[in-house]
């Protein structure tokens, strides 16, 4: 596990969350579940495949309105599409970020600790001199 598995996934209005699984690759860990704003614990999470079929029925009836109606509603659901697609791409960009902060933080780590056992080691050393210096 990393240094960062005992922090708890926190759900977000609209933002995907990782899902808490083992360790099995990026994709797997970092499939988004868009949480609904609903205040409502029993809400469903919105995946994917039902943003766009909800939007697909949002426009087939669209389609079934009066023509003075239906540019003004088409305008917006395309509007809708195209801010979730950034937002899907924003989400991905910033999951890679948390990713590389998380490899850097591990290195960091193991520098600093690397840096203390050399630093042990080194005052040991020292230490040591300074005895063998002393009973001369």
């Amino acid at each position: 596990m990393g240094i960062f598995a005992d922090l708890p996934a926190r759900p977000c209005g609209g933002v995907p969350v990782p899902a808490r699984r083992s360790q099995k690759g990026l994709a797997d860990r970092h499939r988004p579940v868009w949480h609904t704003t609903d205040p409502d614990p029993e809400a469903k999470d919105m995946t994917e495949n039902d943003f766009q079929t909800r939007l697909a029925k949002l426009l087939e009836q669209i389609d079934t309105l009066p023509e003075s109606e239906r540019p003004k509603l088409a305008q917006l659901a395309s509007e809708t599409q195209a801010r979730h697609q950034k937002m899907k791409k924003t989400i991905a960009e910033l999951q890679e970020s948390l990713d590389h902060l998380r490899l850097s933080v591990k290195y960091l780590v193991f520098d600093l600790e690397a840096t203390r056992r050399e630093n042990k080691y080194l005052r040991n050393l020292l230490e040591s001199r300074q005895n063998g210096e002393g009973a001369d």
